[in-house]
């Protein structure tokens, strides 16, 4: 945030059309865009941290985001856009910076894909969500990058009921090894006593809605849920699976996400702005 302040300083925002004649064209967030980053800087590593716990899983991830980065980079360079283009060497500077990243992940990767033979722990995680963080604060694309991070995202906010301790929170949340069939299964939190009112409420709405398995007794009382993680969820969903087959549908997902936000990016946002970054005009007058 330091070279940012010093190479770039610019802390305003561009208004979506149809609100400019309220706001103007520009709004000058000052401070809180430089609270903004260090947000920015902070969920980037803790994201990849709490989508884990399947061999594969983090490196993998970080993978399919950063060559949706690298892509986003290209489309910056010539022939894909008039050269130079104003933010070329932002472009050029995430490139050096990801290629290397995606060149060491894809060695890690193909040691730790299942079955692993060595784990990342907490080190890989924060190392290459500060890399995302780096190139999106310093490459000026921070909101693009969070188009990629839209998993990561909805995997926090779900979260969140146990991250702020609404519901019981273990130690692991990973999903569960059933020994006998080999298969990944929901792992689930114990409840010792029933919960209140309200978190009874909030559960069986999530039950109701698929988003969420529960366990009740004979009183009807809730005496389990399932843990409240992206990966618990896509195995509520789809149900016990091989831990593999479980890492490739997540990163499926993360990828068909990814290039959606892309579209979103550059094909979607020129209804509400006159034209994005690449120079391309709007369709709205």
């Amino acid at each position: 945030m330091i070279v940012y302040f010093v190479d770039f300083g610019v802390t305003q925002v561009v208004v979506p059309v149809p609100l400019q004649r309220y706001l103007g064209e520009l709004i000058e967030l000052g401070w809180l865009y430089y609270a903004y980053m260090s947000a920015i800087a902070t969920f980037c590593p803790n994201s990849i941290n709490i989508l884990a716990g399947i061999n594969g899983i983090e490196v993998a991830q970080s993978l399919v985001i950063s060559v949706l980065l690298v892509i986003n980079d290209l489309l910056y360079l010539a022939p894909f856009t008039p050269y130079p283009h104003p933010a070329t060497d932002s472009h050029l500077f995430s490139l050096y910076l990801l290629l290397p990243f995606i060149g060491v992940s894809l060695a890690l990767w193909w040691h730790n894909w299942y079955p692993s033979k060595v784990f990342v722990g907490d080190t890989y995680c924060y190392f290459a969500g500060m890399v995302f963080a780096v190139v999106g604060i310093l490459g000026h694309f921070s909101k693009t990058l969070l188009l990629l991070f839209v998993p990561q995202i909805f995997n926090f906010l779900y979260s969140a009921p146990q991250l702020f301790g609404l519901v019981p929170n273990p130690r692991h949340r990973l999903p569960r090894f059933n020994a006998r069939t080999g298969l990944l299964e929901p792992s689930v939190t114990q409840w010792q006593r029933p919960p209140s009112r309200a978190v009874a409420l909030g559960l069986d709405v999530l039950h109701t809605l698929h988003l969420l398995r529960v366990e009740k007794n004979s009183n009807g009382e809730i005496v389990d849920s399932t843990n409240f993680t992206i990966l618990n969820l896509w195995l509520v969903w789809f149900g016990p699976l091989r831990e593999d087959i479980l890492a490739l549908q997540i990163l499926v997902m993360q990828a068909g996400v990814g290039i959606l936000g892309l579209l979103v990016r550059h094909k979607l946002a020129l209804w509400v702005f006159r034209e994005d970054n690449r120079g391309f005009g709007a369709r709205i007058v």
